[in-house]
């Protein structure tokens, strides 16, 4: 043979024994994907093929995407990653897609499947293609354009952009998790998961096997679109991500997609345990962490203990509190940083008399259940937990922006403790919760009197009343022992007024003038509501300017029960009072029916209000009570 036809004989040889290679972006029956062959997404932002993620020899491979063209190998997929495939230079590993439709992962060893897609419709003999999409989407289709298997339903521990979080509701109960490598080169599944609750369908939570690590308040439907930024530290490019949570007819998931331009940008799952939002940088040639969950040591799940709450709003850092109406349960491991006890109850509840406290912005806790029915209002919501006394707290989700159907109702309540509670401020997952307290008005949710105020009040009214008694009894004791100095007298309408400066004040009389009511009328605009500061059972006060001074003008009802001796023992007593911590008595004036007392004016109120606080200050019927006492226990002395 020629040399010439042994070239020849020895190309055709070449051509018919190497490894048929896939098109650029798809693999199609008859053709089979090799190590060290590649499949390239059409905008070449990722790359399906064999990897090892150890370097070990022989070489372990795992079928997987990466991200294409940059120098750090970053895996978003694996197909076969709980069992291996072996490379040797006898035999190696390949992937095709059969007649029926389906991807095969053959180990070239032994050529057992290793893994496959299992493509439901495999009857069809019609040749499909698998094409590897620009958002690294790995899809089988058929001629037509049918979809008959994506790699984004069988995720791992990325999530990307346009992938869905999601949970059926036709197989209620399993969802889409993203789930950890076990370690930094081994990408088999690991202990953290990421994903849905299949309990509620309404949250997310990150699992370290089945214990919850942390939780996304549960979805209320006020939020179907959001947008976050994030700027690359060291970095000019910034990445707005958009979020969505869809809720429809046959699922509930939550997706989101990235800003134009927006560089290479991933959520994935650590081998550590954290939730990570991650972006590619160009600058320093590394994945730069943008956001990770939980991002806060109270925002792990359940750190502050039951009713306790993690409240984010807090400056200077957040820190866990007791929601109100509770305290710690342990003021000393409250105080050490220690909050797995939580709190407890200020006040044991009552029963289904006790109303609820409203509490804005609030995550709501963990072990809510459903309440029975559609509940389209609040207020129903309100009504069935009211109406069931082993209620504790409830919220209203606003749905009406998702799904029609379903068995997912509005109205969430709770029986048991309080979990993993939080204060957000406003935005995704927050929403009222309305607390059930002890002393709260059913009707209203305004506190109620108890019978411990109601004690403390007789108390102190008793309290007061002995004390005015002996003061008013040692004035008179003292002053049968006081020589006199002046007596006056003034008469007017009638009605005779003396009164007997004693040593305590000052040497000259104390006289005070008689107004006329026509000077009164015309200060007090003729007694209008703009000038009245005041209302109290014998009448109301006005605060007018008479002779460039400031006065309060006391004007006695005509339909009270103080009639001239009344009136006329409230001048003495005042006028006998007369000293430098008391409001002095100006003047006064008795025409007709109409009988009023100027006062000088004091602003800062008084003095029941500082003794007794703002409630019992402004309640009529205690003020009145106390100066009714004052005067009869007077006028039992004098």
């Amino acid at each position: 043979m020629d040399w010439p036809a042994l070239t020849c004989y020895t190309v055709v040889l070449i051509i018919l024994f190497l490894p048929l290679r896939a098109s650029d972006d798809r693999l199609v029956p008859g053709e089979r994907l090799f190590p060290g062959t590649t499949i390239i997404s059409d905008d070449g932002a990722f790359a399906l093929g064999f990897f090892n993620p150890s370097n070990s020899t022989p070489a372990s491979l795992y079928l997987g995407i990466w991200y294409n063209g940059i120098p750090e190998l970053t895996v978003v997929w694996v197909a076969n990653r709980e069992t291996s495939v072996t490379n040797s230079t006898s035999s190696a590993p390949t992937l095709s897609l059969t007649n029926t439709s389906n991807l095969v992962l053959s180990d070239g060893s032994s050529g057992r499947v290793v893994w496959t897609t299992d493509v439901a419709d495999a009857s069809s003999s019609i040749a499909a293609a698998a094409v590897l999409e620009n958002t690294g989407n790995l899809v089988v289709r058929s001629p037509n354009g049918t979809m008959l298997w994506q790699s984004f339903d069988h995720l791992t521990d990325t999530f990307l952009p346009e992938m869905k979080i999601r949970i059926s509701y036709a197989t209620r109960g399993t969802g889409i998790r993203l789930v950890s490598w076990k370690g930094p080169d081994d990408p088999s599944s690991g202990r953290f998961s990421y994903g849905g609750d299949p309990d509620t369908l309404l949250q997310l939570f990150l699992w370290d096997g089945a214990r919850p690590l942390a939780r996304r308040g549960p979805w209320t439907g006020y939020l179907v679109k959001g947008k976050h930024q994030y700027q690359q530290v060291n970095g000019s490019l910034s990445v707005i991500i958009y979020m969505a949570i869809v809720d429809n007819e046959e699922e509930i998931y939550t997706t989101y997609t990235v800003s134009a331009g927006a560089p290479r940008t991933r959520y994935v799952v650590t081998y550590s345990g954290d939730y990570q939002l991650q972006s590619w940088s160009t600058n320093s040639s590394s994945w730069v962490i943008l956001a990770k969950w939980p991002s806060l040591e109270c925002n792990r799940y359940g750190f502050c203990g039951p009713y306790g709450y993690c409240d984010q709003t807090a400056t200077p850092m957040p820190t866990c509190k007791c929601l109100d109406g509770f305290e710690p349960a342990s003021t000393d491991e409250w105080a050490a940083g220690r909050f797995s006890a939580g709190c407890q109850r200020k006040e044991a509840l009552h029963g289904c008399g006790d109303g609820f406290l409203a509490l804005m912005e609030m995550k709501a806790p963990d072990k809510f259940m459903f309440a029975g029915g559609n509940m389209s209002t609040m207020e129903e919501c309100a009504a069935h937990c009211t109406r069931n006394c082993s209620c504790v707290a409830h919220a209203f989700a606003n749905l009406d922006s998702g799904r029609s159907g379903g068995n997912v109702t509005r109205c969430l309540v709770w029986a048991g403790e309080l979990i993993d509670t939080g204060k957000f401020g406003e935005g995704l997952g927050s929403t009222t919760l309305y607390l059930r307290l002890a002393g709260l008005d059913a009707a209203s949710g305004k506190k109620t009197k108890s019978t411990a105020a109601i004690i403390v009040l007789a108390v102190l009214g008793t309290a007061v009343v002995a004390v005015l008694c002996i003061f008013v009894a040692w004035l008179k004791f003292k002053g049968k022992n006081t020589k006199w100095r002046k007596h006056k007298t003034r008469t007017f309408d009638g009605i005779s007024t003396s009164y007997e400066p004693g040593e305590g004040n000052s040497p000259h009389d104390h006289e005070f003038p008689f107004v006329s009511f026509e000077e009164i009328s015309l200060a007090t605009n003729n007694f209008s509501e703009t000038c009245m500061i005041g209302q109290g059972g014998f009448g109301k006060v006005y605060k007018v300017l008479l002779g460039g001074q400031e006065v309060a003008v006391k004007r006695l009802s005509s339909d009270s029960q103080q009639g001239t001796k009344e009136f006329r023992n409230e001048v003495i007593l005042i006028a006998k009072l007369q000293h430098r911590n008391l409001v002095r008595l100006l003047g006064c004036c008795g025409e007709g029916d109409e009988k009023l007392l100027i006062y000088e004016y004091l602003p800062n109120k008084s003095l029941d209000a500082t003794l007794f606080g703002t409630y019992f200050s402004n309640n009529p019927q205690f003020h009145e009570t106390i100066q009714s006492k004052l005067i009869h226990v007077y006028l039992m002395y004098r």
